[in-house]
């Protein structure tokens, strides 16, 4: 029997059949669409993405820029080493796969206390060295056994190297791993992609200050993986630029000599070319070596510097605040004149003593000075004088007058840091203390103000930039420690043009009054004894400042405690007709600053005029002077 189906049945099965041929049509259609929308007008975007998943940006972290003294001497350069790195993100158990590691390459006690160190700094993605600088035979034995450590691999990186230890560590000071408050400041330049790979900033010194001079510009380069994300070839190269070379002022030999004329003692010097600001040397004792900073300075040694009680972490030079003491007498003598209060030929009769009110201010000669005039009143460093003169001019005069000279500010120079010191006057007390009985300024501390004392407090270098400015004829320059900078792309040199801040409205007589009276000192007075048979004339000055006062009562040094001794303390320029460097010396607890200071003065002198090298130094207690000073 055949059987056949209903008209409307078929009409019901073909609309059905249509509906699914055209349904089936659509999704053709727009399966087609969406290849063609991937495959043609998409290609380039997923071409790149693949290509990202298969190609890998590597930079490349440029050279260091290198930093030399005036004739070429390298002071700081860099080196390239293998590491042995850990990603801690990558590895399950970090304790037992150091542990692994030890077993064939050597892990000491402080490589682990580094590491721990970096990881509590650090992000757990970054790479972090468990040993650094390893050797050959070392590099061979991890490859061998790559497989076993996953998260664990060796890189070839750069290193800071100070190839003269701690010498003139306060002025290069020294690099340390990127922390979030260097991140702003590469943020705040907008260079983070110059960045990238970096893991070192400038911390200190000139590293600090001119990083970005020295960082250089990271390169790249393009580099095909396979799917474990491991290398395998190289497609593509951008070289980087290495950082700009920085030329000093600073001369190494000299900077040597100073810092080796201090001994074991704790102090400060600072050098200049009055004619241009340029540090010749810049000196703070004890310093310490910038080396252990370079892979990150293991905890033995961070405590060891940081709970020392010499502080060589303290960059004396610039932040230390101290009274200038005798080596005050010069500025003061020449505020006198400045200011009508003296004339040079006027004296005083020195019992060697001033009262005001129910104090009595002593000088260190007992008995006086006799008739003292403003030379006589140098040469030998009478304090009657200037107790009397510091009484006559006021505190508002003197401290006008030492504000121009720069005393109380930052020089401005290219470290940072710097600190202020204390310039005395009623407006600073008013601001310093809190009380309204102890903010008012009483007559009586102007007394010791006019010999260095009292609330004065400066660095050596706005002492040293003060003398310069006395040198150089009242001319102020910015000092400097960089001469030049060089572009090591194209070998240009940008010089760093001396600045002149100021000339201070001297007249001439009035300066040369004071500077024939500092060559006596060096002649005749106080530091006769350090300058005897010198083949030039120097100008210079002595002084001692009080650590504490000892209240009218006589003290002996020899018999006090060493951190309780008198601070000394020197200035001077030579030639002193034609001044080429000026300087000032601080010996902390030093005693007397022409046993201490001023033999160090010679040293320096000798080398820098003369080509001398020092045959060494007489014993402190062969160098003393009547007033001690």
């Amino acid at each position: 029997m055949e059987f056949k189906l209903p008209q409307e049945d078929l009409e019901q099965f073909n609309r059905r059949l249509a509906i699914a041929g055209g349904f089936v049509l659509v999704c053709f259609v727009l399966l087609f669409a969406r290849f063609f929308w991937l495959q043609v007008i998409q290609h380039d975007y997923y071409k790149t993405r693949a290509d990202d998943n298969r190609i890998s940006l590597v930079p490349i972290v440029p050279n260091r820029g290198l930093i030399v003294d005036r004739h070429g001497v390298v002071l700081a350069r860099n080196y390239s080493a293998y590491t042995l790195e850990i990603t801690p993100s990558q590895v399950p158990d970090l304790e037992a796969t150091i542990d692994a590691l030890a077993e064939f390459i050597t892990i000491e006690a402080k490589d682990r206390k580094r590491f721990k160190k970096l990881l509590e700094e650090s992000k757990r993605f970054d790479s972090l060295p468990i040993r650094t600088r390893l050797s050959d035979e070392e590099v061979a034995r991890f490859i061998a056994r790559r497989y076993r450590f996953p998260g664990v691999e060796i890189k070839a990186r750069l290193f800071r190297q100070y190839p003269k230890g701690a010498f003139a560590s306060h002025v290069l000071g020294y690099i340390g791993r990127i922390t979030e408050r260097d991140l702003a400041k590469i943020e705040e330049r907008e260079q983070e992609a110059n960045y990238r790979g970096t893991e070192h900033f400038g911390k200190t010194g000139l590293e600090q200050h001119y990083e970005f001079e020295l960082h250089g510009t990271t390169g790249f380069e393009q580099v095909e993986v396979d799917a474990a994300g491991r290398p395998v070839r190289t497609l593509a190269r951008t070289a980087p630029i290495p950082g700009n070379n920085l030329t000093l002022t600073l001369d190494a030999k000299l900077q040597e000599i100073a810092e080796q004329a201090f001994g074991n003692r704790r102090g400060a010097l600072v050098a200049i070319e009055p004619a241009t600001g340029g540090i010749l040397a810049l000196v703070s004792v004890p310093n310490y070596d910038p080396n252990l900073f370079v892979d990150g300075i293991a905890l033995v040694d961070w405590k060891e510097l940081n709970e020392s009680p010499d502080k060589p972490m303290v960059n004396r030079a610039l932040n230390g605040a101290y009274p200038p003491g005798s080596t005050f007498k010069p500025f003061m003598a020449l505020a006198a004149l400045h200011t009508g209060k003296r004339r040079p030929e006027q004296a005083i009769a020195d019992p060697g003593f001033f009262v005001f009110g129910n104090h009595t201010f002593r000088d260190d000669k007992k008995g006086g000075h006799g008739l003292v005039d403003m030379y006589k009143s140098i040469v030998v460093s009478c304090d009657t004088y200037y107790y009397q003169l510091a009484n006559d001019m006021g505190i508002e005069a003197i401290a006008a007058f030492m504000g121009e000279l720069g005393l109380g500010s930052k020089t401005g120079i290219d470290i940072e840091g710097e600190a202020e010191g204390v310039l005395p006057s009623p407006a600073w007390k008013k601001k310093r203390f809190k009380r309204p009985e102890q903010q008012k300024w009483y007559a009586g501390e102007t007394i010791s103000i006019g010999i260095g004392q009292g609330y004065n407090a400066y660095t050596p270098i706005q002492l040293a930039q003060a003398v310069a400015t006395l040198a150089n004829d009242g001319v102020m320059f910015r000092p400097h420690l960089v001469q030049y900078i060089t572009d090591t792309k194209t070998g240009e040199r940008r010089y760093i043009e001396p600045q002149p801040i100021k000339k201070l409205p001297w007249k001439q007589e009035h300066i040369d009054i004071i500077k024939r009276a500092m060559v006596g000192v060096n002649k005749e007075g106080t530091g006769a004894r350090a300058f005897a048979g010198a083949e030039y004339v120097a100008a210079g000055k002595t002084g001692t400042a009080q650590v504490f006062s000892y209240k009218g009562v006589e003290h002996k040094t020899e018999t006090m405690a060493a951190h309780l001794r008198d601070h000394a303390l020197y200035i001077a320029f030579a030639p002193a007709d034609k001044p080429k460097i000026a300087l000032a010396i601080l010996v902390e607890n030093g005693g007397f600053g022409a046993q201490a200071a001023a033999p160090i003065a010679r040293q320096v002198f000798d080398y820098y005029l003369l080509g001398k090298l020092p045959q060494g130094a007489a014993p402190a207690d062969e160098a003393a002077t009547e007033s001690g000073e």
